[in-house]
Order: structure tokens, then C-alpha cells, then sequence
């Protein structure tokens, strides 16, 4: 059990008018996880406690930002856990909590999409900092593929013509060149290019290119 101590103020607990991420507790531990809860709930965070992986999979666990998982439980293993989790399709990241001999299991889980790990016994502002990253990184994945979804809706509304037409510029393409590609005018393309870039939001060639790559209709420059 972790023995309570006084923890640092984090960006979790200044006042907001979103609401407060959920976090999952999955261990076997009942002292534990009534810490855990109690640590997580004081930064301003709100939580779930599960005795099990059975238990926890039965909850809808798609509603939590992030979960925090044992990596031996009775019933289902931490590692089980978390490959349904990944059948599912759910994006919460997980963190886990091993014994010192668990470390190639957390390993595994890893490589198998977990966020992090955490070797117990752990202090709390260890815990209270990775559960913060995982939150942020989730969360701009969450603001990226929200914008992706606004971009491909928006280019899914153009025309046939004007989507050849901003693949050929984001492929390096002069208007004159597309022009005798298309067999139209270069002002033609012209035209049609400036109103696509409108659509989509590109304030210029940049950003058109970068929107192109995001769109998966060309491929990016290698680093």
C-alpha cells in the first residue's frame, strides 16, 4: 500500500470547466486501491476502482482516459486485460503497476501499446506524473484525430476535379503542368485550386502539402 504523503501541485488541480478525466484502478488490492483513489481523487482527478479484470470489462471501460492496471491478478491477467482492450479498439492509454519480477511481463505489454509501467512500490508523485502524461498525450491524439475527421469531411465535399487538382499541387506540380495533364486552362486550375485550398482551410501551399499528407494522397518527404 502506498503510505501517504504530501504531493505536489499539478496542472490537474487547477480549476477548469471541463470534466475531470476518469481514471480505471484494476488490481486485486483492495488497500490499494482505495489509495490509489484517494491519491488520484486529491489532484482533481476523478476515479473507478475494479477488483479485477473481469470486473473492469464488464464496465464499459471506453468511458475512462486512462487505466491503471495490475499485471497479475486472479482471473484475468493484466496482459489479458489489456488485449481486449485492443480487440475492442479502445484508445485509453494503460499503465501498469508490477511486481519487481514482473518487468519482461511489462515489457511485453509494451510492445503489445501500453503506456508506461510502474514498479511498485511506487511514490506518489511518480504515479501522479505518468498518469498526467498519459492524460495529455491521449488527449492530443483525441484533438488530432477530431481534426483529421473535420479535414476528410471537408475534402470528401469537393469535386472530383478540384481533389486531382490539389493531389497534382501537393505532388509539386506547376498549374501549367496540371493544366496539360488536365487539359484545361492553367486560370482553370488556378480557380480551381484557390477555391479547394478554401474548403479545406489551407492558408497556403504548406499548409495544403501538409493537409495532403495527413489525407494519406501523398506520401512525406523523408526526415
Amino acid at each position: 500500500m502506498i503510505a501517504r504523503q504530501e504531493t505536489r501541485v499539478t496542472p490537474s488541480q487547477a480549476p477548469t470547466s471541463r470534466p475531470a478525466p476518469r481514471i480505471a484502478i484494476v488490481d486485486d488490492d483492495e488497500a490499494l486501491r482505495d489509495s490509489l483513489a484517494w491519491l488520484l481523487d486529491s489532484v482533481g482527478l476523478a476515479t473507478r476502482a475494479f477488483p479485477g479484470g473481469d470486473a473492469f470489462l464488464a464496465d464499459a471501460p471506453d468511458g475512462f482516459d486512462a487505466v491503471l492496471l495490475d499485471v497479475r491478478m486472479p482471473g484475468l491477467s493484466g496482459l489479458q486485460v489489456q488485449q481486449r482492450l485492443n480487440e475492442r479498439g479502445d484508445s485509453a492509454p494503460v499503465i501498469f503497476m508490477t511486481g519487481h519480477g514482473d518487468v519482461p511481463m511489462a515489457v511485453a505489454a509494451l510492445k503489445a501499446g501500453a503506456f508506461d509501467f510502474i514498479e511498485k512500490p511506487f511514490n506518489h508523485q511518480q504515479l501522479i506524473d505518468v498518469v498526467q502524461q498519459a492524460l495529455a498525450e491521449h488527449q492530443s491524439l483525441r484533438e488530432a484525430a477530431t481534426r483529421l475527421e473535420a479535414l476528410q469531411a471537408r475534402y470528401a465535399a469537393l469535386r472530383p476535379k478540384e481533389r486531382r487538382i490539389l493531389v497534382h499541387v501537393a505532388e509539386g506540380m506547376t498549374s501549367r503542368e496540371i493544366a496539360e495533364h488536365l487539359d484545361i486552362s492553367a486560370k482553370t486550375v488556378e480557380i480551381y485550386r484557390l477555391r479547394a485550398m478554401k474548403a479545406l482551410g489551407a492558408n497556403n501551399l504548406a499548409e495544403l502539402v501538409r493537409f495532403c499528407v495527413a489525407l494519406g494522397l501523398v506520401e512525406a518527404l523523408p526526415d
